[in-house]
């Protein structure tokens, strides 16, 4: 039986449940549980806390997890990383108080910041050369500074809404992280087999995402300059049209790059572009 440990609420719930889904699991949960059974897979799903799934982990109560990158950082956990899921993006930051006069990381030297993650800016200030007063908390660090308790904080950042309504300024981005597939070092030999077939259909789905079917109308004597345009597959499919000299030709394109490749093709002489998402793509 494989664990999969998720995030119970919050940001990372939704994003955790529907990548299991789109990979074909079908997770019997309800409201306010704690653990669900697969009932299409050899797997069960925990519901945990953010912050203890890197312990649980690291110590085999769960065998693979969905969680933020920056998390396993801030615990120093030994577990290995096996995939980046490409949501859940955010940075862990310094942010100063506007009009604070902020020029470089040692403006902080003596000053108190208030943070979640104290381990992380510990380090980044060791590295630095800088010795701040660390106040740990748990939340609304944004407020802080506001209200005397410190002169910095240390968070994370997605957008920088938070910060801005607070009259903060975001200085020094510490860590870049995104939600990961993470495992047990123990579990990853155990159980290859389970985690490898999972991590298959994660990486399909994944793959999808990342990329868009693409299927146009184009000139016979322009078919190698678009086909150069749209190097992502082997080869593209093309397709005779009943008009002469026209055929239809079927690829897929990163989701990156769209919009230049649709511009490169439009010059190319293609018409009828269609663009369809792709559910999942096994290469």
């Amino acid at each position: 039986m494989l664990k999969i440990a998720i995030q119970k609420s919050g940001r990372l719930y939704e994003d955790s449940i529907r990548l299991l889904k789109d990979c074909g699991l079908k997770v019997d949960n309800g409201k306010d549980q704690l653990k669900a059974s697969v009932r299409n897979y050899e797997a069960e799903v925990l519901f945990l806390r953010n912050s203890d799934i890197p312990k649980y982990l690291e110590d085999g109560v769960a065998d693979i997890a969905i969680i933020g990158h920056n998390v396993i950082i801030e615990k120093g956990v030994e577990v290995e990383i096996m995939r980046d899921l490409g949501f859940s993006k955010c940075r862990v930051s310094i942010a100063t108080p506007k009009n604070s006069g902020y020029n470089s990381i040692n403006d902080l030297d003596g000053k108190k910041i208030a943070t979640s993650y104290p381990n992380t800016l510990k380090n980044y200030l060791m590295e630095n050369g800088v010795n701040a007063k660390l106040h740990q908390i748990s939340g609304s660090v944004e407020i802080a500074p506001s209200i005397g308790l410190a002169d910095a904080i240390c968070d994370i950042v997605s957008s920088g809404s938070t910060l801005f309504k607070n009259g903060l300024e975001e200085q020094e981005v510490i860590l870049r992280s995104q939600a990961v597939l993470a495992g047990n070092k123990n579990a990853l030999s155990e159980k290859s087999g389970l985690i490898t077939q999972l991590v298959a259909r994660i990486d399909s789905v994944l793959k999808g995402r990342e990329n868009k079917y693409i299927l146009f109308n184009i000139p016979n004597d322009k078919i190698d300059e678009a086909s150069r345009i749209i190097p992502v597959l082997k080869s593209p499919t093309i397709l005779p049209l009943l008009e002469e000299g026209w055929s239809s030709l079927h690829s897929v394109i990163s989701e990156k790059d769209f919009w230049k490749v649709i511009n490169k093709l439009k010059a190319c002489g293609a018409e009828g572009i269609l663009v369809v998402p792709i559910e999942k793509m096994v290469i």
